[in-house]
């Protein structure tokens, strides 16, 4: 990868989080005395937060309105974040080394900015980063190339200048399509779309330990 310039997703890209984010829906019923089955918990699984606030309504009983239970559910990773979830082996590695040559790079996220900085900070990378840019920031998520092409602007960078670092096929997709230059990285999330990924992707980093 030989670009100047870097946007970095962080979830299941930078920073090992999707298991945190498949466990909330259980995490959150335990917490209120509740215990899902296998069943229920796999039904859970592609839920957005807005689905699974009227799922858990639906079928648990839980009279509280969604926007209430969407804050507690963001509570649970709000913790998760401060405390515990790592980084993927050999990340911090690999910005340094980009740091090193004058790489200018960002880190562009689903996540509310606060809570990835936090994070970030935590885990002693943030300082690689120029800033944080969230989908909430820019008002779209990653099925639009807004947040990309915002936080190219911000680097003073051309898509065709920057690569795009994601796991995720739908987002790798839209960076794609952009102009940007994608670079795919494994998730075990998205296991079944890493065959799309590693085809659409310029260049693919199967484990960052081995990257530089």
């Amino acid at each position: 990868m030989d670009k100047r310039f870097c946007i970095f997703d962080m979830d299941g890209t930078l920073v090992d989080s999707m298991p945190a984010w498949k466990a909330l829906g259980r995490n959150y019923l335990e917490e209120r005395g509740l215990h899902p089955t296998q069943e229920q918990l796999a039904a859970m699984t592609p839920m957005t937060m807005e689905e699974g606030t009227a799922y858990f309504r639906d079928t648990f009983g839980i009279k509280d309105p969604p926007e209430r239970i969407a804050r507690e559910m963001e509570a649970i990773m709000d913790r998760r974040y401060r405390t515990d979830i790592p980084l993927k082996p050999g990340a911090a590695d690999y910005l340094a080394a980009l740091a090193a040559r004058g790489v200018r790079m960002c880190v562009a996220t689903a996540t509310a900015e606060p809570l990835a900085r936090t994070c970030l900070e935590r885990l002693g990378v943030a300082r690689y980063l120029d800033f944080i840019l969230s989908c909430e920031t820019v008002g779209a998520g990653k099925t639009k190339p807004d947040v990309y092409l915002e936080a190219a602007r911000r680097l003073g960078a051309s898509p065709a200048d920057t690569a795009v670092f994601e796991d995720a096929f739908y987002a790798a997709r839209t960076a794609k399509e952009a102009g940007f230059y994608v670079v795919g990285i494994p998730e075990a999330t998205y296991g079944a779309h890493w065959p799309q990924l590693s085809v659409l992707a310029d260049e693919t980093i199967l484990d960052w330990r081995n990257a530089l």
